[in-house]
């Protein structure tokens, strides 16, 4: 049984992510989760074992995000056999 999807990261704004000083590359999705996880370890002296709820919530939105495109191209091969990826 494979473990459910969690529910859809609270959204940030451009403004947000740019205040943030996000990479262009990690405004996606989960970029919601990842600024406040930024904060924590900027906060806290970037220590390892400080901010675990926030990483890992920000790593299960990036594991799931992953998962929904593994789908989707699963999608589109069965859809269009005998065409290529690349």
């Amino acid at each position: 049984m494979s473990p459910q999807p969690a529910a859809d990261p609270p959204a940030a704004t451009n403004a947000q992510m740019s205040d943030a000083r996000l990479p262009l590359a990690y405004r996606d999705r989960c970029a919601g989760l990842l600024v406040p996880l930024n904060r924590c370890r900027f906060e806290t002296w970037y220590l390892p074992w400080k901010c675990e709820d926030e990483r890992h919530s920000y790593e299960r939105c990036q594991y799931d995000e992953f998962m929904k495109r593994v789908k989707k191209m699963e999608e589109l091969k069965a859809a269009n056999p005998g065409m290529r990826s690349n």
